[in-house]
């Protein structure tokens, strides 16, 4: 049963691969997954984060600060700035500039520790990394969307604090509270949590993909092309920085992964709050898809290599 659990889990891609697909061919297949459907499967992701960590988990940061830092350092640093200039680059409209700012200023996405664990990497230092760019989120995201994307649109930071405290933090605590008050339910849940998070991804973007098929066929080129540079950018770029800090390889693959894989969920019920511009939703669903074949394809190349 085990083993069967982490195969559908490590073939995370191919799910998001072929609901998206799906969506964009039978749209009303997925639609009807919008809405509060959508903020409730993101904070069920967030619960079972939570579900993982422990007290132990932040006494862990402690032993790895500086790798840590470097981690949600790049994550904050890199990221929005890139998603900025790709922008800027690609003359996107309003909509979906801001969409892919919000995508780059998110945090890292749990689906990162499951790359991270293909690529056979430092799965513990991933953990960690997603724990703590998670939490920064709450303060990071609202400030950098606000400032960077506030040059194409007026941003309410208060409104996305709010909204970022109630999908993200509210859930995160209330795992990590289920975690040590029960812990015996938790053990029972714990195996199928990264399953039903991975089912729940796929199914917010083909939905976000579903609603906004037209808009993707009318600017698949620009998009799929700045999407894809933000998150190639972002592996590539956090693999040199770490590599150029004197990261042994192991280190440098799980910076690289978690600087390039963003919360895509978390930026899609984010894009809510700019209730003007629907299509900010459309770089969150297919920043899912673009960072899931491009980090599964690098976790791949180094698994291979690393056994050769």
């Amino acid at each position: 049963m085990t083993r069967l659990l982490n195969l559908l889990i490590n073939w995370f891609p191919a799910w998001v691969l072929v609901l998206c697909g799906a969506a964009l061919a039978r749209p009303h297949w997925f639609t009807w997954f919008s809405g509060q459907f959508i903020v409730i499967g993101l904070a069920v992701i967030m619960l079972g984060m939570g579900i993982t960590l422990s007290v132990q988990d932040f006494k862990r940061v402690l032993t790895l600060p500086r790798a840590v830092a470097v981690g949600v350092g790049c994550q904050y640093l890199i990221m929005p700035f890139l998603g900025f200039g790709i922008a800027r680059l690609f003359q996107l409209e309003t909509s979906l500039a801001v969409g892919l700012i919000l995508v780059a200023c998110c945090p890292g996405g749990t689906a990162s520790n499951v790359v991270t664990y293909i690529a056979r990497a430092n799965v513990a230092l991933s953990v960690l990394m997603t724990m703590c760019s998670t939490f920064a989120a709450v303060f990071m995201t609202p400030l950098l969307t606000k400032w960077l994307a506030g040059t194409y649109v007026p941003v309410d930071a208060w409104a996305l604090f709010l909204s970022t405290v109630k999908v993200v933090l509210v859930p995160v605590l209330a795992g990590l509270a289920l975690h040590h008050l029960f812990p015996r339910a938790v053990k029972v849940v714990l195996p199928v949590a990264p399953l039903i998070a991975v089912i729940t991804i796929a199914l917010i973007c083909a939905s976000i993909l579903g609603q906004r098929a037209d808009d993707i066929h009318a600017s698949v080129g620009p998009l799929l092309g700045a999407v894809f540079l933000l998150h190639a950018g972002g592996f590539a770029l956090g693999y040199l920085l770490a590599r150029f800090i004197g990261y042994h390889e192991l280190i440098r693959r799980t910076v690289s992964i978690e600087v390039g894989m963003q919360n895509s969920g978390l930026a899609v019920v984010l894009s809510r709050s700019f209730a003007d511009l629907p299509a900010a939703a459309t770089p969150g669903a297919i920043s899912a898809v673009m960072h899931s074949l491009i980090g599964s394809a690098l976790a791949a190349f180094w698994r291979r290599r690393e056994a050769g």
